[in-house]
């Protein structure tokens, strides 16, 4: 999986959530995950969260850290149990760089929440040619429509903890693929 932290700003509009983003934007072709901080605000139009859809639930945010993922030859199930890992893997990393209240993180699912203040939003979906996650935690509190925590509340740097997440999730899916091509067929 190849991967990129994109050091312009750009604001997650739920546009950013399409077929080959990384390619055509930022010469990632192939499986690949990018990430960047801006600010979110996603319109009704690129909702892809049913369930956000139906509450008319707005998803915004003034500072955010954001990875796209895209993955080909992967079905939805696949997409979200990757989504999952993700984001497991986003808590460990912020229990190992973040203050005593990181090592309080809960995962419901593909979220992270401190007591009831959410840090993140994801959604998986599957396109015409992939399968596609958009994962993002809040820097700060400032603009969220909901009771939220942030990496600033943790104590951890957005910057820091993007680069360690994109290196983590690119091995971790390296492994994945080199452990299916070493076993025998049962």
């Amino acid at each position: 999986m190849k991967s990129k932290f994109l050091d312009q700003k750009i604001k997650y509009t739920g546009e950013q959530l399409r077929p080959l983003f990384a390619y055509i934007e930022h010469d990632l072709l192939g499986d690949s995950v990018v990430a960047w901080i801006g600010a979110c605000d996603v319109d009704l139009k690129h909702m892809k969260d049913g369930e956000d859809l139906k509450a008319n639930q707005q998803i915004r945010g003034d500072q955010m850290v954001h990875f796209i993922l895209e993955v080909f030859d992967t079905e939805l199930f696949g997409a979200v149990a990757l989504q999952r890992l993700l984001t497991a893997t986003a808590k460990d990393i912020l229990a190992q760089m973040g203050n005593e209240s990181s090592r309080k993180l809960v995962r419901e699912g593909d979220d992270l929440f401190l007591n009831d203040q959410k840090l993140s939003i994801s959604v998986a979906v599957k396109t015409q040619t992939s399968c596609m996650i958009h994962f993002a935690l809040n820097c700060v509190n400032d603009g969220t429509p909901v009771k939220t925590c942030s990496l600033k509340d943790l104590g951890v740097s957005p910057v820091e903890f993007a680069n360690k997440v994109l290196n983590t999730l690119a091995e971790e899916v390296l492994s994945i693929q080199e452990a299916r091509k070493k076993v025998f067929p049962a």
